[in-house]
């Protein structure tokens, strides 16, 4: 009887942990990626980031001088869009920045891939904007949310 009510107390405390991914909280985690960015935040950023490209994307802003060179001069969240598995995401942004010694601003409609991992929206790529290095090595060539 002892081991039972463990066993229903341990099912019970790990389904309460795993819980569905919700839209709304997508649209926090995208403006937090872009209001870190913003204000040259790179480490928080990369924690929105997928674990596997947290390095990669600190090491290309070091390298880039990003800390110095580059401005993020306006972001704008227009579309969020979940996956028929609810396990990734498509955001849209319209994101505007420069990176010295160039003073022309670049405009770019943005697209992040974001993937739901550890009960938290997580992003995986970026078809545009600044950050080549956080490119997919393959375009979804499509505009819905990727197929998980």
């Amino acid at each position: 009887m002892h081991r039972f009510i463990v066993a229903c107390g341990l099912t019970a405390v790990g389904c309460a942990t795993v819980r569905p991914p919700d839209l709304e909280e997508l649209k926090p985690a995208v403006e937090a990626f872009h209001q870190r960015v913003r204000w040259r935040d790179f480490r928080g950023a990369s924690d929105l980031l997928v674990p596997e490209h947290r390095d990669a994307f600190l090491r290309a802003r070091v390298k880039l001088k990003d800390e110095r060179d580059l401005f993020i001069t306006d972001f704008q969240l227009e579309d969020a869009r979940m996956s028929q598995g609810r396990d990734a995401a498509l955001a849209v942004s319209k994101v505007s920045w420069y990176r010295l010694p160039s003073n022309s601003e670049s405009t770019s409609t943005v697209t992040s891939t974001f993937v739901w991992r550890e009960n938290q929206w997580m992003m995986e790529s970026q078809d545009e904007g600044p950050f080549e290095d956080l490119r997919a090595p393959a375009a979804h060539g499509t505009d819905e949310a990727p197929a998980r």
